[in-house]
């Protein structure tokens, strides 16, 4: 069973993760670009690009559930992994503007849903039919879980929000099916339970997650 939440208190969490994200490659040059990211055989270039184009992959939803025309968030999984890919082919300044222009775009487009188009269906990469209220979740779990692969200690579990991180490791949790979790810092076992590096004494390994 996942945390309650609120709409409101998902758009906050998103818009924080967002401001993480921007603010910590605002200082990255070509150098701190493509270094290591967290995730395996990926640079900061693929992470910074993958994150730029979900916000326009939820962009197509926050579409559908405002017209009903039905536009998935990828054409194909090529074009999700074209996206990925882009990354290292964009220079430093070009990145920021992607992910900063992205960004802003997904905000404005979830501002301007009505009540109505809040709850209309729309469906996810995965195949899952949800309301656009689903949609900033789905964000902040992006932009806040992935700040934190940027790796190098620039934002780390820790700084994302208690709330956020309640909810993610319940959501986790359930996914997983874990009977129970081990004892430690919230921010430590969000992060192991998504697969991240953390600090928890003899916690099992897990599989990558997100």
């Amino acid at each position: 069973m996942t945390a309650p939440r609120t709409l409101a208190e998902a758009r906050a969490w998103a818009r924080t993760g967002t401001e993480l994200m921007l603010d910590a490659v605002a200082g990255f040059d070509e150098d701190a670009f493509t270094a290591p990211s967290v995730l395996p055989g990926w640079s900061r270039k693929h992470l910074v690009a993958h994150v730029a184009a979900n916000a326009d992959a939820l962009c197509n939803l926050v579409h559908w559930a405002a017209t009903g025309e039905e536009t998935p968030m990828y054409a194909s999984a090529e074009e999700r992994a074209a996206g990925i890919a882009k990354g290292p082919t964009l220079s430093a300044g070009e990145l920021r503007s992607w992910l900063t222009d992205s960004a802003n775009k997904l905000a404005a487009g979830l501002d301007g849903l009505t009540d109505e188009q809040w709850r209309h269906e729309v469906v996810t990469v995965q195949g899952r039919t949800v309301p656009a209220t689903e949609l900033p979740w789905m964000r902040a779990r992006e932009v806040c879980v992935h700040a934190a692969d940027l790796g190098s200690a620039v934002v780390t579990f820790a700084d994302l929000p208690k709330g956020f991180l309640t909810a993610l490791v319940a959501e986790i949790g359930a996914r997983r099916e874990l009977a129970e979790l081990p004892d430690g810092p919230l921010p430590e076992v969000a992060a192991w339970l998504a697969g991240r590096p953390h600090s928890l004494a003899d916690a099992p390994e897990l599989g990558p997650w997100l």
